[in-house]
């Protein structure tokens, strides 16, 4: 019997690899937000209901889906987008997939999704973004004005790009992943939470909703979880017109 989930290391990093019972042709990388974690034989997306609610749904449409823990709170650095760009052609070395794939990112997980994008540009066939990160200069701007939050979020930053505390806020231009998303040429969803305020909606998607007409915005007001999750399907399916 073959096994419906792997889990293997890559470089120090431990990812994993969910195949589905009829499989569609189709694969989904899942980038996470800095709570996404992936350990020996588990991750958050099994363990949090509604993420894994998600996931079950993906794979039973048929969906490849895979993910890596990718150093953590990497906040977009250099390093989580060589380390996708690895786990990506492992898993279509491995598999038998079309090689254009859907990503489904989170949070933070988008800065890495919005660069990943542009290094494999022809292979990315949509983007799904749930609460993201888009604007990492924004985020640290916004996030003065509570001091805890924001001295917390500059030591990640700091160590995610292997840097003192006090030359991040010098070299935050310099170090934010460069926002193009408004002149992408890849159809991008964004998903907002109406509870959820980690990432406040004015700076990361209300801005580009009308400015590029590949990304448009949706608010899931439902805790309905098989209902987002069909939405996210929908917006996939639209893409697989052309292989």
């Amino acid at each position: 019997m073959v096994p419906n989930k792997l889990f293997f290391k890559l470089d120090t990093e431990w990812s994993a690899l969910h195949l589905p019972k009829r499989p569609n042709g189709f694969a989904v990388l899942i980038i996470g937000d800095k709570t996404n974690f992936v350990e020996e034989n588990s991750s958050y997306w099994i363990q949090n209901y509604a993420r894994s609610q998600i996931l079950e749904y993906l794979k039973d449409e048929g969906y490849t889906v895979f993910y890596s823990n990718l150093y953590g709170a990497n906040w977009g650095n250099p390093a989580s987008v060589k380390l996708a760009t690895q786990l990506y052609h492992i898993i279509m070395k491995r598999e038998i997939l079309n090689t254009r794939i859907h990503i489904l990112a989170e949070g933070m997980g988008a800065l890495t999704a919005i660069q990943l994008s542009q290094k494999l540009n022809k292979e990315i066939r949509s983007m799904a973004f749930l609460n993201p990160c888009i604007d990492l200069v924004a985020h640290v701007d916004n996030e003065r004005k509570n001091k805890f939050f924001y001295k917390k979020l500059i030591k990640e930053i700091a160590q995610a790009y292997q840097l003192d505390a006090r030359e991040v806020e010098s070299n935050i231009e310099q170090l934010a992943p460069s926002n193009k998303l408004l002149h992408t040429n890849i159809p991008i969803k964004i998903w907002r939470s109406t509870n959820e305020r980690t990432y406040t909606p004015e700076i990361h998607s209300k801005k580009y909703q009308g400015v590029n007409e590949m990304v448009t915005l949706s608010y899931n007001i439902s805790e309905n979880t098989y209902a987002f999750s069909r939405s996210i399907g929908s917006f996939f399916k639209e893409n697989e017109k052309e292989l």
